[in-house]
């Protein structure tokens, strides 16, 4: 099980990226959400809760498997948080591209409450902070399309 955890934490191993594996992660998000984009919305917000819900496993088994907190490869948290930004906005690709920077900067900046949130426990923290920031990424591209 412990390698299952690790292969869903790291996004299939997007997350041994050798430079900046948070970006790849959130790539696959893109990727995610443009292979969903047309589903129905239901089904995406579906999608979306069940990453998340593997990931707060997943990352929780592969921190303990890697010994840290929030290991660089466990990328998963970037992935729902970047396919929460991209959720329910009927961006095309030039919008996800879009999405995917605006996300990218707020994950850097971790606006209240999100940096917080990483104080959870385990996989709970790792996910609940790209969520946070994903929640915010959406706002703000909404808002972009107005």
């Amino acid at each position: 099980m412990t390698r299952l955890a690790v292969l869903l934490a790291t996004a299939g191993g997007a997350g041994y990226a050798p430079i900046a594996p948070g970006t790849v992660g959130s790539a696959v998000g893109v990727a995610a959400f443009l292979l969903t984009r047309h589903w129905p919305a239901g089904w995406q917000v579906a999608a979306v809760g069940l990453v998340t819900l593997i990931g707060i496993w997943a990352a929780t088994a592969a921190a303990e498997h890697f010994g840290r907190h929030d290991p660089g490869p466990v990328v998963i948290d970037e992935v729902a948080g970047q396919w929460l930004t991209l959720l329910l906005t009927g961006v095309g690709p030039l919008g996800a591209v879009i999405g995917f920077l605006i996300f990218r900067v707020l994950d850097v900046l971790k606006p209240w409450p999100a940096r917080r949130l990483e104080n959870l426990p385990s996989g709970l923290g790792i996910m609940a902070h790209d969520l946070m920031v994903g929640l915010y990424g959406n706002l703000v591209l909404h808002l972009c399309a107005r």
